[in-house]
């Protein structure tokens, strides 16, 4: 697309709704139960008189923006609703201008705003991820064209060569249009810190009929990936590890895993020594060899203060990935990747991705990449939109929890329930009383994300919502 439409803003609202999980989730430092998930529903015009609305999700993550352990998990809710409010005010008074324009013009201000009221740039950026989506979504509408032949076709006008001087004489457009979306991909499933392994008869169950322990959910899904979370203590994480590996190890066929080590090792020697000591137990031997990537194991603080060493595995930034400019800091010290997260906001997975494409092209090798990791997303809004980014961006597995640790859609309302299903029948089922994501042998099957808008032919209840003041 030569000429991006421009477009203003008309109004931008934000909404929550609770969330309870079925059962707990631990990452880090926290122990998740239940947690707000946040709306944004927004209605452009473009220069042509022309007004669509469009909307985004993400649940209200604690303790992954900002670990501060003096702050409750509502602290953090309340930092994330503020990164929305600040967001939101300052789109409503811009101008016209494109879909990344837009983004790009209060990306700075965002970031020095937030600092003002005490926010870190990792929840700050929350506000714009969603607002963003929003906008692209109801872009789409007006256009009437997918999000994949939206950014294929470079609707938002990303433009950074101006901005990020590594972009100088890259062809972004021609990167765009070579994109090819698949019909189906990996679901990653995580392994929390305190999820059952195998039944235990002194465990109460949560006995909704879903599966709960690992081999359960090996045996109901057929993953062929995994992402397991360590938690910094390497005596207590091979005795983990090893009781992990004796379920995954019974699968006939191979299987690949990620460890997330979520900040929780204090250097790279840690980490280092979590490595030599899982390559000297013979339990984990066939874990080993299936381990893809390491991410982000050491705290954000330090994590980018010197090189990475110790490891024969490709160690990415996930927390420490707070700004457009960290991620050529991370390749320099040695990391080979970053995460894509939709709360990290689409146009940096987007510039991320074209970031390895053009280092790999440069180096003459595949070095560089991107993963694709969860914060417990739920189904609808969330999950596709986060699902049609990285199946756009060529990502082949993605890490995907929030259908194990929340009963699917069963909080919502039949009717939103059965819009979902209707629109996304090759996405969701109908199990156990609820609408749900559909895994089969493993895999996610979207090829009806490739509808007019951001990923979605259905919607939520909006009137249902409580509002963001």
């Amino acid at each position: 697309m030569s000429l991006a439409p421009r477009f203003s803003i008309v109004s931008i609202g934000l909404f929550e709704r609770d969330v309870v999980l079925r059962m707990p989730f631990r990452f880090g430092v926290v122990t998740l139960t239940a947690a707000p998930q946040a709306f944004v529903r927004a209605r452009i015009r473009l220069e042509d008189g022309r007004e669509a609305a469009g909307g985004a999700a993400e649940l209200l993550a604690p303790k992954w923006f900002d670990k501060d352990p003096a702050l409750s998990n509502e602290d953090n809710f309340e930092q994330l609703r503020n990164a929305l409010r600040l967001a939101a005010a300052a789109y409503r008074a811009g101008g016209a201008n494109t879909a990344f324009g837009h983004f790009r013009a209060h990306y700075a201000g965002q970031i020095e705003a937030g600092a003002k009221q005490g926010l870190n740039a990792l929840v700050s950026n929350y506000g714009p991820a969603l607002i963003d989506r929003a906008l692209l979504d109801a872009l789409c509408r007006a256009l009437g064209v997918s999000f994949y032949d939206a950014v294929r076709a470079n609707a938002p006008g990303i433009a950074p060569a101006d901005w990020l001087p590594e972009f100088a004489g890259f062809d972004l457009d021609g990167f765009l249009s070579g994109l090819r979306p698949g019909e189906t991909i990996a679901a990653r499933h995580t392994v929390g810190l305190v999820d059952p392994v195998t039944a235990n008869p002194g465990r109460e169950r949560v006995g909704d009929g879903l599966p709960e322990t690992l081999d359960e959910v090996v045996s109901a899904y057929g993953h062929r990936w995994f992402k397991i979370k360590v938690a910094g203590e390497v005596k207590a994480d091979i005795e983990r590890l090893a009781e992990i590996a004796a379920v995954l190890d019974r699968a006939p066929g191979p299987y690949q895993a990620t460890l997330d080590g979520n900040e929780q090792y204090e250097d790279m020697d840690g980490v280092a020594a979590l490595w030599r000591a899982m390559n000297a137990d013979a339990r984990l031997a066939r874990l080993v060899k299936s381990v893809a990537l390491i991410e982000q194991p050491i705290k954000r603080a330090v994590a980018l203060d010197r090189r990475v060493e110790g490891v024969d595995r490709p160690v990415i930034i996930d927390e420490s990935d707070d700004s457009l400019e960290v991620f050529p800091r991370a390749r320099a010290l040695g990391y080979a990747g970053v995460s894509s997260k939709t709360c990290k906001g689409l146009y940096k997975s987007i510039l991320n991705s074209a970031r390895c494409a053009l280092w790999n092209r440069e180096a003459g090798d595949a070095r560089m990449f991107m993963s694709a990791e969860d914060l417990t997303i739920q189904a609808g809004l969330a999950l596709q939109q986060d699902l049609a980014l990285v199946n756009l961006l060529g990502i082949t597995h993605v890490e995907r929890n929030g259908h194990h640790y929340v009963n699917g859609m069963a909080a919502l309302s039949e009717d939103e329930q059965q819009e979902f299903l209707d629109a996304h029948p090759d996405l969701y089922t109908r199990t156990f009383g609820a609408a749900r994501v559909r895994i089969r042998d493993g895999m996610l099957t979207i090829g009806s994300l490739a509808c007019t808008g951001y990923a979605t032919a259905a919607q939520p209840e909006w009137t249902t919502m409580k509002e963001i003041q």
